[in-house]
């Protein structure tokens, strides 16, 4: 994780103080690229504790389709009934975005509107019959289409086609989301002999270099190995495109701290033992928990903490 390090020396010393939406203010550069070979572990920050928990209960809700923060806090906690969680157990990383955005949308009870999840794997597509010519009206009708279980299958029976793509920056609906999505696309690739590597590129519009990159970085990258079992590939390369490239003001002292560290030896991943090729994403999201998977020998830096900015 050398690498990303350097992207932080790099903002610390190319950046230019930027306004943003939160007031908190950032120093930013934009357009930077990180490239992860996975033969040498999994990408997971080493300078500092990953909260991985947060990292794998987020992706499965994601994967599942789910807009409700509620239904967050029960992934994290192994599925345990909402109304069963203490209040310390209720909180999640998306919990502050409820509170500050999703309320003042008129949601209620941990709803955020269609964000990540829902276009994954609910997004509306308009259908018609016909074109509208010589006074006759055209019947549209929405109906939901899911990206995600398309290019699955697209991996399986199209490896080479130049459309394995899920895009979450779904324009007519960024008004009705909590927080229109940072990583707005992603991008799987076939290769090798008989196709049997699969890489994987994310792109971000924003990004908080201290707090979200590393997040960002393991949640595409448990995501390529998810797929990757599904269709009978073997997890190559992730590749993570950042646009407005930023520290937040308040994380200063702690990105200085961080850059003062050494890498240590990544980790690898241990998913749950399942029939991944013969099993539809549902049914694999119903027989597994956050549990399950794990992060053997990670060894890190303490923990550093820094504000949120919502």
């Amino acid at each position: 994780m050398k690498q990303y390090l350097d992207l932080l020396e790099d903002i610390l010393e190319n950046s230019e103080e930027r306004h943003d939406r939160t007031g908190v203010g950032t120093i930013s550069v934009f357009g930077r690229s990180l490239r992860f070979n996975l033969k040498d572990g999994f990408p997971a920050v080493t300078t500092k504790k990953l909260a991985w928990r947060s990292v794998v209960s987020e992706l499965l809700w994601f994967l599942e389709g789910s807009t409700n923060e509620h239904r967050l806090a029960e992934i994290k906690n192994d599925n345990k009934p909402y109304d069963q969680l203490t209040e310390k157990e209720k909180k999640t990383i998306w919990t502050l975005n409820y509170q500050n955005q999703g309320k003042q949308l008129g949601y209620g009870n941990g709803e955020l509107g269609p964000i990540y999840g829902y276009n994954w794997r609910h997004w509306k597509a308009l259908k018609g019959s016909g074109h509208s010519k010589h006074g006759k009206t055209v019947t549209y009708l929405i109906e939901e289409f899911d990206q995600l279980t398309n290019v699955i299958n697209e991996i399986k029976n199209n490896p080479h086609s130049r459309r394995l793509l899920v895009s979450t920056w779904n324009v007519p609906e960024l008004e009705n989301m909590a927080l229109p999505p940072c990583h707005y696309s992603f991008q799987f690739y076939v290769s090798g002999p008989e196709n049997q590597y699969l890489s994987l590129m994310f792109n971000m519009r924003s990004t908080d270099a201290f707090l979200g990159a590393p997040f960002n970085i393991a949640s595409y990258a448990l995501l390529l190995h998810i797929i990757a079992k599904m269709t009978g590939k073997i997890p190559y390369e992730l590749i993570s495109n950042f646009g407005d490239t930023h520290i937040y003001k308040n994380h200063l002292e702690q990105v200085r701290e961080q850059i003062k560290r050494i890498p240590r030896k990544l980790p690898t991943l241990k998913m749950p033992d399942q029939d991944y090729q013969n099993m539809s994403l549902d049914d694999i999201l119903k027989s597994v928990k956050v549990s399950d998977f794990e992060l053997l020998n990670y060894e890190h830096d303490d923990l550093l903490k820094a504000p949120m900015a919502v």
